[in-house]
């Protein structure tokens, strides 16, 4: 698995988190990428449970058409086949670069991408500091469509302390109506909105100019989306993620299973394992300049307890759970017994799998924490 990430952002969203800088240094950037990319060929062309490119940020469609076909050429070349090429777009940039942009996406061999939509509502859209409006993320979306995309995936976010109680309703069925055909998407992502670090929003609520929701108000709304996408046919397989059978993400899915992978571009992280059963992470400093300058990437090994805390936090976000043999490895007996009795987790029928049940993933923090207790 390979995940690269691209800093650049035409402006911030008030909610995020993630490392991207409005500077246009493009070409510098992607020199120093594919020298990284050289540098860790040996882990690049490792031995991949799963073969996936995954282009985030950032907003990867704010490059230049001939830098990023000049990145993806040279990557393809060192990672070999690919089953699936995931790349992140904002409505915006699809709708503004047109069907021939969408068209060279396809070229460069990418078969899915994940657009960021966050709402369907103009007022939260521009709170928000969206780039773009209800309207744009529909026409985005025919777009893609229309170049030939089958695979795509929007995102949202759920959780604004909104007067108007039948905003989300209203963007939950947007959602599902966004493609001409009548079809809906065969991927949605839906995250509640929290309060990342040094994102504008934390300063807003610092300052008592915004007041977030209350935990019964998202747990409402996270049920009602649980419920819709759930009659229209979804398989929710991950906490936030939900899919028409069989375009489940194949890149996250792999994260979630522990599987190694390597993170490509300024704030990346990677995971590792050695021949010998060691696990190490490392990850390289969120900083663009540093980064062009090359500045070596810091890394740490991880003990067994850290290994073991992970596998279960990730593998219980799943409705594929993990064994229930290794619960009561990692956590205890009595623990998974105390789960199992109160309902916190079921047994997957027919298998010695564990899993949350999905109307509790939604208190899934405090489930996992109980079970290290």
């Amino acid at each position: 698995m390979l995940y690269v990430h691209i800093p650049f952002c035409k402006s911030f969203c008030t909610y995020c988190g993630f490392y991207s800088e409005t500077a246009v240094c493009y070409e510098a950037f992607a020199k120093a990428l594919l020298k990284e990319a050289e540098l860790r060929q040996e882990e690049l062309s490792g031995t991949f449970q799963t073969r996936t490119l995954y282009i985030g940020g950032g907003t990867p469609t704010v490059l230049p058409l001939s830098v990023l076909e000049h990145i993806v050429s040279h990557l393809r070349n060192l990672a070999g086949p690919l089953e699936e090429f995931t790349i992140e777009a904002n409505p915006e940039d699809i709708v503004d670069k047109g069907a021939e942009y969408a068209e060279a996406l396809l070229k460069m061999g990418v078969n899915r991408v994940s657009m960021g939509v966050q709402s369907f509502d103009d007022r939260v859209l521009k709170w928000m500091n969206r780039r773009h409006d209800a309207a744009t993320a529909i026409k985005a979306y025919r777009i893609l469509e229309d170049a030939g995309f089958d695979n795509i995936s929007i995102d949202l976010i759920f959780g604004f302390a909104s007067k108007d109680a039948a905003q989300w309703t209203r963007t939950i069925s947007r959602a599902l109506d966004i493609s001409r055909t009548g079809r809906p998407p065969r991927h949605i992502s839906a995250y509640q909105l929290s309060i990342e670090p040094d994102s504008a929003l934390e300063k807003m609520v610092s300052s008592g100019k915004v007041v977030m929701a209350d935990e019964d108000s998202c747990a409402r709304e996270y049920e009602l989306l649980c419920d819709r996408l759930r009659q229209t046919g979804y398989n929710h397989y991950e906490i936030s993620n939900f899919a028409l059978p069989g375009y489940e993400a194949v890149h996250n899915s792999a994260y979630w299973h522990h599987q190694p992978y390597l993170g490509l571009g300024p704030g990346a992280h990677s995971f590792s394992i050695s021949a010998e059963g060691e696990y190490s992470r490392s990850w390289n400093e969120p900083h663009l300049k540093a980064y062009i300058e090359n500045r070596p990437c810091q890394s740490e090994i991880l003990t067994a307890e850290q290994i073991g805390m992970e596998e279960v936090m990730l593998s219980l976000r799943t409705s594929s759970g993990l064994s229930s043999r290794r619960v009561e490895d990692l956590c205890g007996a009595t623990a998974l017994k105390r789960a199992l009795k109160s309902g916190s987790l079921e047994i997957i029928e027919g298998s010695s799998l564990v899993r949350i049940p999905e109307h509790k993933f939604f208190i899934s923090d405090g489930i996992i924490a109980e079970l290290f207790a």
